[in-house]
């Protein structure tokens, strides 16, 4: 079989070449490096290294193929240093095999690709070595991010006059645009006005099980232009641009514009005497289609046909030069799946990977001699090297600085606990945002908030009040404008503080996720708040694995938590949440009862997101007003809510009884304390502040850990009782700290509407419940 490479030879007795045929040629030879770096990673990956498990490592050719072109004409050409670019997940090893050449991946990770420590299956901005701005792997949202990031952008140069501002590019497979959140994300681009964003589409036409359906691109047109963004469609390269002005050329490009999908993929992969035999029988009696063919051997028309817009560099960094103003760009750059390589066409060639036969045809195409397969520049001349090598370090994209690490907490200072007598967490909350939304301290002035169309009843209000809602296009309050009384001011501007989105939770975390990576990104530390219904965490949940997955720092307080808001019902109450926050990585979850607990852990939340070893935090706050207890926390007592737990009432020496409680549920469990001291004297009261650091520093440290030492009051065998509105899971390990026997209460069915005490009594979590649990328990001893 025949495999085109694009060539940089010229031949001779030619005329010189030009300086824009010159640059053409030298990013043809760099394409050409790209495709088989890429190619040689995977092939190294699965049949050279030794394999002591036996299991496929994978890798994706065929998707890497075909967007090299793309990926060389952007970031050897296009791309400028202030630019920031997602690269679609199946194309990782053709990033790692730019990032070698251009000196920020090292050999050895490419010869570790998906072994420990190596460069990784899809790109990972915490675990690739360099050059990754927005980690990828879960289909669409790392494309869905270069838009928030463009908010992100608009909302600090609003601020930073001398701020460059740069592009937001996303390298996508058209089979991305079946993911929702991809057109949510869009909706949102839309009410912000968002600009500078392009998206290129690797319009291959193939997704995991088959080719696409025919004529997507016209959806894909559509959508975007109704929302504001300029389509670029970049379907035939020059070679079939030249061909439809001569004989047969217009019929040839009807022929191609016709052509389903699946049919050109398998002429595509069959070559030059398929395709000389469908356009013989397709377009007999067509004027000059003799002349079309006879002036072609199979070589040459097999590269004319194949000679797409995605694939010709010409075509590609004359479309990327042009757009030269702001508006989002979508470029549909047509391709084929497995370009260059035998994999070419074939609609079976997604996950499948060259043989050791098909990997020698590759080599032969790319000039690469055994025992060279690693060289950045093999298969070159002595001169030719050279002038590739000075072509690259004049690249612009040389001059983008590498994410530096984080800087030290630029802002500090602790937050003042709300002095209301009865209050929720959520309330609290809000009052501790509004008092830091006064004046222009340096937290304040670093603030951002947003929230998924539920800011007021979430308790930001008192914040938009005092910072207002952000917009690049400033947009007066029309209700007081009309002198009609509300109590909410929504006055926006580029100078307000608060972002509001739509109703869509996976927009939600992914602005989070952009502006919890502003530093990184842009250079500039931003203290991002989200507010979100905390039954509806899980509807943004793989954005949110996402934010922490590359580090973003932000704090999410999802609220009302739980049952408490009872009359709500099943739908707005939530169970598994607390697992949830347990188990990311990455994401410090707590669940205060009271307000001074609520300020220590506001406090260090906005410090953890500022340390180098810090993270994000979810808050699973209440709307349920609780009586606050009198009391002034000391420095000790401030640690140990960080810690996750502290004994609201402490055991007697050798008790034999103790109950433990997270969040709303604290009346209860304390009523029921009451009840049971008589009989128990001594019995013990632990608040649980924090069930995620609480678990995983006992994992860690085991009998020294905090809770570890704060069960140590208790008698051996001691009974536990633990009790949350949240899944009975998330507390029933306690029991394992110790060896204690443990009745976990909690909530494990969907619930319904009701006041607290029904509902609370449906689901064996009241005082009753708690008390039978107790002397259950303790009857076990």
């Amino acid at each position: 079989m025949t495999i085109h490479v694009p060539s940089s030879i010229q031949l001779p007795g030619a005329a010189p070449l030009t300086p824009r045929q010159r640059e053409l040629a030298l990013l043809a030879d760099i394409e050409r490096r790209i495709l088989w770096l890429s190619s040689w990673m995977i092939h190294h990956a699965n049949h050279i290294r030794p394999s002591r498990d036996g299991l496929k490592v994978g890798g994706h050719q065929a998707s890497c193929a075909s967007a090299a072109t793309i990926m060389a004409a952007l970031f050897f050409k296009a791309l400028r240093p202030q630019d920031r670019i997602a690269v679609k997940p199946h194309a990782s090893p053709v990033l790692h095999a730019i990032n070698y050449l251009l000196g920020t991946q090292s050999l050895d990770k490419l010869q570790r690709f998906r072994a420990f420590g190596g460069a990784q299956a899809y790109p990972s901005r915490t675990k690739d070595q360099g050059g990754v701005d927005f980690s990828t792997g879960s289909v669409g949202l790392g494309v869905a991010t270069t838009l928030f990031a463009s908010i992100v952008q608009d909302f600090l140069s609003a601020r930073i006059p001398t701020m460059e501002t740069g592009r937001m590019v996303a390298i996508m497979g058209d089979a991305e645009l079946d993911e929702g959140n991809v057109f949510e994300a869009l909706l949102e681009g839309w009410k912000h006005d968002v600009r500078n964003l392009w998206w290129v589409i690797d319009y291959n036409r193939h997704s995991l099980d088959g080719t696409v359906n025919d004529h997507l691109f016209q959806k894909i047109t559509s959508f975007f232009e109704t929302v504001g963004w300029k389509v670029e469609p970049l379907k035939y390269g020059k070679a079939q641009q030249h061909a439809f002005l001569g004989p047969a050329g217009g019929a040839l490009k009807q022929w191609i514009d016709d052509c389903p999908n699946p049919l050109y993929s398998a002429l595509v992969f069959k070559g030059g005497p398929a395709w000389r035999e469908r356009l013989k029988r397709d377009l007999a009696g067509t004027m000059g289609i003799a002349e079309l063919l006879d002036t072609r051997d199979d070589d040459a028309l097999h590269r004319l046909m194949t000679n797409l817009g995605g694939h010709d560099l010409e075509a590609l960094t004359e479309a990327f030069e042009a757009a030269t103003d702001e508006t989002p760009r979508c470029f549909i750059a047509y391709t084929i799946k497995g370009y260059g390589t035998p994999l070419s066409g074939h609609r079976d060639n997604h996950a499948g990977l060259m043989t050791q036969a098909q990997i020698e045809l590759l080599r032969a195409s790319c000039g690469v001699a055994a025992g060279e397969e690693w060289e950045s520049l093999a298969g070159l001349s002595p001169a030719r090297k050279a002038e590739v090598a000075a072509f690259i370090e004049r690249v612009p994209w040389r001059a983008k600085l590498v994410a530096q690490p984080r800087r030290p907490a630029l802002v500090k200072g602790e937050i003042a606990a709300p002095a209301q007598r009865k209050t929720s967490t959520q309330a609290a909350f809000g009052t501790i945002l509004a008092e830091l939304g006064k004046g222009d301290t340096a937290l304040g002035l670093r603030l951002v908030t947003t929230s998924p169309d539920v800011a007021v009843s979430t308790n930001l209000a008192g914040f938009i009040n005092r910072r207002g809602v952000f917009h690049r296009n400033p947009r007066t309050d029309v209700f007081r404008d009309e002198h009609i009384a509300s109590p909410l001011k929504w006055s926006q501007s580029p100078q307000g503080q608060h972002i509001e989105l739509g109703i869509a939770e996976n927009n939600l975390f992914l602005m989070l996720a952009a502006l919890g990576l502003s530093e990184p990104l842009f250079g500039e530390r931003l203290l991002p708040v989200g507010t979100v219904y905390d039954p509806f965490v899980n509807r943004g949940l793989d954005a949110l694995i996402y934010a922490c997955y590359q580090d973003a720092r932000f704090m999410i307080a999802g609220t009302p938590s739980g049952i408490t808001l009872a009359p709500e019902g099943g739908a707005h109450q939530s169970i598994n949440t607390p697992l949830t926050g347990m188990s990311i990585p990455g994401l410090a979850m707590f669940e205060p009862a009271f307000a001074d607990e609520l300020a220590r852990i506001v406090s260090w939340g906005f410090h953890h997101m500022q340390s180098k070893q810090g993270g994000a935090t979810y808050l699973r706050l209440s709307t349920r007003p609780l009586d606050q207890p009198e009391r002034t926390l000391s420095d000790s007592d401030g640690v140990a809510i960080i810690a996750g737990a502290y004994w609201m009432v402490p055991p007697a020496p050798g008790a034999g009884l103790a109950i433990a409680y997270c969040g709303a549920l604290a009346p209860e469990a304390t009523a029921a304390h009451r009840r049971l001291v008589a009989q128990h004297p001594g019995a013990g009261l632990l608040a649980v502040t924090a069930l995620g650091r609480l678990h995983d520093d006992w994992l860690a440290q085991g009998s020294g850990s905090h809770i570890a030492t704060l069960l140590g009051a208790l008698a051996p065998g001691a009974g536990l009782v633990s009790v949350l509105d949240g899944h009975p899971a998330s507390l029933s390990w306690l029991g394992a700290v110790r060896g204690n026997p443990i009745r976990p209460l909690g909530v494990s069915r969907f619930g319904q509407s009701a006041d607290l005490p029904d509902l609370y009594r449906h689901h064996g979590i009241d005082a009753d419940a708690i008390v039978a649990a107790a002397e259950a328990v303790h009857a076990m001893r």
